[in-house]
């Protein structure tokens, strides 16, 4: 794997940390939920960078499900948020 990837994925996973640091300190449920985003996020970039410096494109596949995971994952937050918000919807 070449070390360009490796210093990538680094950084994103220094992304990771300072997303815990929000989940810790979030003062509402939507600031944890745009960390889950995060996380998400990364987590895809990360398989990308995989793809890439291993050459196995296999993992494509990997990647788009977790992208459409979190997607549903944030689709469900905002159904639950917005029965919350005006609950005689």
């Amino acid at each position: 794997m070449d070390k360009l990837y490796l210093l990538f994925a680094t950084i994103l996973l220094m992304t990771i940390l300072a997303g815990l640091w929000r989940i810790v300190k979030g003062p509402t449920p939507a600031d944890r939920m745009i960390v889950a985003q995060l996380f998400g996020t990364t987590g895809v970039a990360m398989i990308l960078l995989l793809v890439k410096g291993m050459n196995k494109p296999s993992l494509l596949i990997i990647a788009l499900v977790f992208a459409l995971l979190v997607l549903i994952n944030l689709l469900g937050f905002l159904h639950c948020f917005w029965r919350e918000e005006n609950p005689g919807d």
